[in-house]
């Protein structure tokens, strides 16, 4: 049975004016995921900003947010590391809370060969009783997992049984599911590449643009599985000018803006990253607008 199928929001991180993890905000932004479709929350990923919270925080935002969430959908905690040996306690952690699957990002910085990667991913799966979902953004880590390396992780430990796919090329993802004979949990990991992945035997999509759009990203998915072409089509198509409004400068910066356009109140962004400039927060209101999202100030 897979983790998930549907849309899982790849939840922000809202803060206080003080700079502390805001838990009651987090709060209302899972109950409003659970309230409007979202199928999974993924916690303290990359739109969590996870690199500029303490480990104290991160372990903190992983045991909150499955208390939260209470069951009604999964919750699936980000525990990647450059440190094979981080990584694995950061898992070790939030399987003990009681999260339902770990994204575990490649190795950045390091630019381990396919061999430390292997290695890499079957420690920290051997450290846990919890599916992994291997999270593959070479644009960001500077390391990509071969689909060889992939199909073979998969196949050969039993844990291992995804990947959230974020490499952006389509030829990557039909390799991968022709050497691992599509026996993965294949998620995309590019709000504009949704349909594409799920044409080759994906489950669904790992969101930023769930955050703004939550139901019409759950609907999106959901119609393409129930064999509602014209509908999901239609959604990814509409969609395509707000995700560019979305990565117009590096993820998280725009979506926070977003949230807070809508009243959220997710705070500020932590350095080294900045608020966004004048003329891409502009074009972002405008998209959500025309996308049907109530813009409050």
């Amino acid at each position: 049975m897979s983790i998930f199928t549907g849309s899982a929001v790849a939840l922000v991180t809202p803060f206080t004016k003080d700079d502390h993890v805001n838990y009651e905000k987090l709060q209302e932004l899972i109950d409003f995921h659970v309230d409007n479709g979202t199928d999974a929350i993924v916690i303290v990923g990359t739109t969590g900003e996870g690199s500029t919270l303490s480990m104290e925080e991160h372990s903190e935002c992983i045991r909150q947010a499955v208390a939260m969430t209470k069951g009604r959908i999964p919750v699936i905690a980000g525990t990647g590391s450059n440190a094979t040996e981080t990584a694995v306690s950061l898992s070790r952690e939030a399987d003990s809370f009681g999260a339902d699957a770990i994204l575990v990002v490649t190795p950045y910085y390091n630019k381990a060969t396919q061999k430390g990667l292997k290695e890499h991913y079957t420690s920290v799966a051997k450290s846990v009783n919890i599916p992994l979902i291997i999270y593959n953004v070479p644009s960001r880590t500077g390391c990509r997992v071969d689909a060889t390396t992939a199909a073979e992780l998969v196949r050969e430990v039993d844990n291992i049984v995804g990947m959230k796919d974020a490499t952006g090329d389509i030829s990557y993802a039909a390799d991968l599911m022709n050497l691992s004979g599509g026996d993965i949990e294949l998620y995309s990991g590019n709000d504009d590449q949704v349909l594409p992945l799920l044409s080759l035997g994906g489950l669904g999509v790992i969101s930023v643009l769930a955050n703004v759009a939550p139901q019409k990203t759950h609907d999106m998915v959901d119609s393409y599985l129930k064999g509602d072409l014209s509908t999901a089509g239609k959604i990814q198509i509409d969609a395509i000018p707000l995700i560019h409004a979305l990565f117009s400068e590096v993820n998280p910066i725009p979506v926070k803006y977003a949230l807070n356009a809508m009243g959220m109140e997710v705070g500020h962004l932590r350095p080294p990253l900045t608020e966004i400039e004048d003329a891409h927060a502009k074009v972002l209101v405008d998209e959500m607008k025309k996308f049907g999202i109530e813009v409050r100030s």
